[in-house]
Parts: C-alpha cells; structure tokens; sequence
C-alpha cells in the first residue's frame, strides 16, 4: 500500500501539514533543522513519493511539457525530441510525447488530449495551420503556453513559434543542379494524411520556370511520409513514364529521398550518374548510405535550444506580456555524394 503523507506525519511525530510544509519545501516552514530532518528521514523509510498532480494543482505548475511528433519512424523528430528531452530535463521537466502518425485528424485529437493534460506547455510541428485554428482558439482559453515549429507565414503566428525557412536552401539546391547542367526535375513531396499541396507545385513550377526550365520538364509527385510510400510511388512514376526521365530529384525529407533511390536502384538507375537526388533533414542515416545524400539540413540542436528557451522563459514569468515571441532559422543546402552532371 502506498505511504501517505499522514503516515509519514506520524512516524515523524508532527501534524500533517507541517510534514507537507516540509517535504515541499516552502518557504514560510518555521519548523527546525531536527524535525525537518525527521519528517525527512520517515518518508524515506516510508518510500513516501508527493503526488505531482495534487502539488502541480496547488502551485498551479506540474512540470511536464506536452510534444506532438509527426512521424516517430522519422529520425528528425526523434533527435528533435531527444535534444529537447535533454534540455527540460535539466530544468526540471519531463516530456510527454504523442505521435499523430502524420495523420491531421489524428493529430488534432492529440492536441487536444494534450490540453486536458496536467502539463505546462505544449510543442508541435505545423503542418497545415489551417487545421489547427480550432485546436488554438482552445488553447488561448487555457493556461498552457504553446510553441509551434512552423515554416514562415504571411500570417504571423498566434502563439510563440520557431520558424524553419528552407527556401534558401531550396533554392541553393535548384541552382545547385542547374549548375551541373540537369534541365528535367522531380520533386517528391511527402504529406500528412489528409493534407493538400496547396501551392507548392505552383511554387516548384515558377522557380523552375524563372530559370528557364519550362513547365512539361518539372514532375510534382506526391507520397506518404514513409519510405516504403516514396519507393512504391517513385517506382510507379518511374514505370508510367513515356517520354525522358527526369535527371534530379528534391525529395522533402532525408526518408523519401532514401525510397526514391532505392526504386530507381530496382529499375537499373544510378544515383549519381543516371540521377541526382537531394534530401531534406540531413539525418545520420544519410551519411551511412553507399552514396552520402546530399541534403538541405536545419539545425537540429539550435531549434531545440530556442523551443527550450521560449518554453521556460514563459513559465518563469507567467505574468510576463504575451506578446507572441519567434526564433528564426534558415536550412543549409550540404552538398555530399549523390548529385552530379547529368549522363
């Protein structure tokens, strides 16, 4: 049976609430350095743990902070998670992970099991804002404080947020490829279950076409997040083809790019010879294939770093303006083994 504060005041031989004034450590305690090591030393032979829910009620704080993860399978969001986890755990907090299985309606539902969570504050990645309006009237309405990882906005964000821009590094890549001479595209775009492309075919089309690489000569293909939806997909775009194939290949995450290569490996393709690819995420698995992926990456740790500070910066002064905060960060283009001039 699980030790009680009561009992662990009555090894001790105090009043309860001078054992609770003790074990948590308040500041208005008059009692002695004899009794306090008393009631200390009784709830240790009592295995007496406080609960955290009823301390976190009390002083309105429970230590926890909520994270929605997109893809577990991703090694993105796993690093991102660990490199936080460290982070809060030496301010005092535990991570409390859901993962929405890049699902939007899955994901909604683990946004809002989080807001009936006794947890401080909740992190998530932006996939589609849109979907999310519900979710964050809610939040307003409550305590927890919100930090969004998102891309940038024409719409400023409502809440603190870390901004990712990878249209540098978007950009380096294309000219990257042009530069070695590719004039015919693909770009293999994963997306959540229920998510639209919204313009970004158009956005592909027109930065192509700025560079006078014409429309029939760019392919938008579109695939779930997992490695074996790229693959398949790729494959069937591979196979349906009737005129040339594309030369270079963007894929949107390191874990597409990895599926794509491996179906054109199955259809006699090389990588780089026959086809350049480039990745985005710069995950550790990259550098480990036969050919070093070349990627466009975004700065794991610092993003950790920065969703750590707005985080504990607002718990630190609850009463502090909220006045939405934002870091920003641009991804890198890192040229490695897996582009080069077209056969």
């Amino acid at each position: 049976m699980r030790a009680r504060l009561k009992d662990v005041a009555a090894l001790a031989g105090v009043a309860t609430n001078t054992a609770s004034t003790i074990l948590n450590r308040r500041p208005n305690s008059w009692a002695s350095k004899e009794t306090a090591a008393r009631v200390f030393k009784a709830a240790e032979e009592l295995g007496y743990k406080p609960s955290r829910a009823a301390l976190g009620l009390r002083l309105g704080r429970f230590k926890s902070i909520g994270v929605v993860l997109p893809d577990l399978h991703n090694p993105v969001y796993t690093t991102f998670a660990d490199l936080l986890e460290r982070r809060m755990r030496d301010a005092g907090y535990d991570l409390i992970l859901e993962h929405s299985r890049t699902d939007l309606n899955y994901e909604k539902r683990c946004l809002e099991s989080l807001l009936e969570r006794q947890i401080d504050a909740i992190a998530y990645f932006v996939s589609d804002l849109e979907s999310h309006l519900d979710f964050l009237k809610q939040a307003s309405k409550t305590t927890k404080h919100i930090v969004a990882l998102t891309g940038p906005s024409k719409t400023p964000f409502p809440f603190d947020a870390v901004e990712m821009d990878f249209s540098k590094g978007i950009t380096d890549a294309v000219e990257h490829l042009l530069d070695l001479g590719h004039e015919r595209f693909a770009f293999l775009c994963a997306l959540a279950k229920g998510q639209d492309a919204g313009d970004r075919p158009n956005v592909f089309n027109e930065m192509l076409k700025a560079r006078g690489i014409p429309e029939d000569q760019n392919s938008f293909i579109r695939c779930a997040h997992d490695v074996s939806s790229a693959r398949d997909t790729f494959g069937v775009y591979l196979d349906g083809l009737s005129g040339p194939r594309p030369t270079a290949l963007i894929a949107m995450n390191d874990i597409t790019a990895i599926g794509a290569m491996r179906a054109a490996s199955e259809r006699g393709i090389r990588v780089p010879e026959d086809l350049s690819v480039i990745g985005v995420d710069n995950i550790p698995l990259g550098e480990c294939l036969p050919r070093q992926l070349t990627t466009i990456a975004q700065p794991l740790e610092e993003l950790a770093d920065a969703t750590a500070e707005l985080i504990l910066d607002r718990l630190k002064d609850k009463e502090a303006a909220t006045t939405p905060k934002s870091h920003k960060f641009k991804a890198k283009l890192l040229v490695k083994e897996t582009t080069a001039p077209p056969a």
